[in-house]
């Protein structure tokens, strides 16, 4: 990977052959971590999402980012639970449409009187 053409990573190429890493004082610094502005060199950067990053901004980087998913999940649990309370909600409101549909004689247990006193005679 071409540092030099990596958008936001050098600032001052012309000057970054003088720099030295922040963590490796003996070698040359190959980039610029955008996040803390510090140098580094080619061991210390890592791309990611296009960028080339040092650890410590990659690993805030990726603690925000897994705080934006638990987030988001639990607004989709929420929803989740909304979303059955309602179907539940619609089952018992049918089920009860129906019932209500049923004549008397079904919820007094009476609705087979009729059929039996046919039958026996």
């Amino acid at each position: 990977m071409n540092v030099a053409t990596t958008p936001g990573a050098v600032a001052g190429a012309g000057r970054l052959h003088a720099r030295r890493c922040a963590r490796h004082p003996a070698r040359e610094a190959a980039a610029r971590c955008p996040g803390c502005g510090e140098f580094f060199c080619r061991e210390c950067v890592v791309e990611h999402a296009g960028r080339l990053l040092c650890a410590n901004c990659l690993a805030r980087s990726e603690a925000n980012s897994g705080r934006r998913q638990r987030r988001f999940a639990a607004v989709g649990r929420a929803l989740a639970a909304a979303v059955g309370a309602l179907a539940l909600w619609v089952a018992f409101y049918c089920a009860g449409a129906v019932l209500l549909k049923l004549p008397p004689d079904f919820h007094e247990g009476t609705v087979w009187k009729p059929l039996v006193e046919r039958d026996r005679r």
